[in-house]
């Protein structure tokens, strides 16, 4: 027995990794259950993407679950001829949108279902697009985890026609969640969003529309209860939803926002018509000396003529006087 015991022994200290393992195996579950749901433990293996494992999450379907419902209300209504969505999120963004064709493009990593996918490019900054060919293109996080927003946004403004519209979603950082991934970024503890990437405040993003020209529409907020990584919890703050759209409602953990695109036109009022200019019209002058020597000299023309009349002498030989 004691051979036995002294073999076990070595064994173990001859295995430290093994040791370790017996060691986390140990773990109260009260501790882990605890850690699991203030989001500082996360059991499930990293073995495919962490974007799609977070989207497939409870929390992850909290969010798919209220942008379906936004995304469906805010393109029911909207109509044109060809629609775009860029990314996939795990979201139909096009899903209750009735126009003929409509296009989903993604990056062989946003591929986060097994939504059908139409397009494949390898980055959205440059689209296989023509000019101003896009009536609708929506944008489910695309913005925050590009590594150029700016130019996505030019993109987008080059593909859609005047009076086109753009639909899109993103994480706000002025909230509970937000907290929790800067909380993440300057701590060793692992972030709640596993992406990397900026969250993007909706001010900020209304400042971006309105140097590309675009007109803010409507936007809303949503998702207000605590970042936890379990169904039950985030049924227990289920009471927070109503009071924090009531109370806060700039603090939601993601945003649903429109923009349409403006064009200023030129408006032809009709033919341009020249307008005559008016004739010059000598003012009046007040007598002058020229006036007055021609009023002179015919005076003294007249008066001659009237002598010579009167001293013509008539048939008679007498000078004619004028009188009949």
């Amino acid at each position: 027995m004691r051979l036995a015991r002294n073999a076990k022994s070595g064994n173990a200290r001859s295995t430290p990794a093994r040791a370790e393992s017996r060691a986390i195996v140990r773990v109260r579950p009260k501790i882990v259950k605890a850690k699991i749901a203030c989001g500082h433990y996360n059991p499930v293996m990293q073995t495919t993407d962490p974007w799609q494992e977070w989207l497939e999450s409870p929390p992850g379907e909290y969010v798919r679950e209220w942008e379906q419902a936004r995304f469906d209300a805010a393109v029911a209504d909207l109509f044109g001829f060809h629609a775009l969505q860029l990314g996939d999120a795990g979201i139909d963004a096009l899903r209750d949108n009735r126009m003929p064709h409509r296009v989903r493009a993604a990056q062989p990593r946003d591929r986060a279902s097994a939504m059908p996918v139409d397009l494949l490019v390898d980055r959205y900054s440059d689209l296989p697009i023509a000019t101003e060919s896009l009536d609708l293109v929506v944008l489910p996080h695309v913005l925050e985890f590009a590594a150029d927003p700016h130019r996505v946004l030019r993109e987008v403004d080059r593909v859609l026609r005047p009076e086109g519209r753009v639909v899109l979603s993103g994480f706000n950082p002025v909230s509970l969640w937000g907290m929790r991934q800067w909380w993440a970024r300057a701590s060793a503890a692992g972030p709640f969003v596993p992406r990397d990437g900026t969250f993007i405040a909706l001010p900020r993003l209304r400042d971006w529309f309105k140097l590309l020209g675009f007109e803010f529409d409507r936007g809303r907020y949503g998702c207000y209860r605590p970042p936890c990584h379990t169904r039950k919890w985030l049924d227990r703050s289920r009471f927070i939803e109503q009071a924090g759209d009531r109370w806060w409602p700039i603090c939601g953990a993601v945003y649903v926002v429109s923009a349409i695109k403006r064009v200023p036109a030129i408006r032809l009022i009709g033919p341009v018509r020249r307008v005559p200019r008016p004739r010059h019209v000598p003012a009046p002058v007040a007598a002058s000396g020229r006036s007055s020597w021609f009023s002179d000299t015919s005076r003294r023309v007249t008066s001659a003529a009237t002598g010579a009349h009167r001293s013509r002498p008539d048939e008679s030989g007498r000078p004619a006087t004028g009188r009949c």
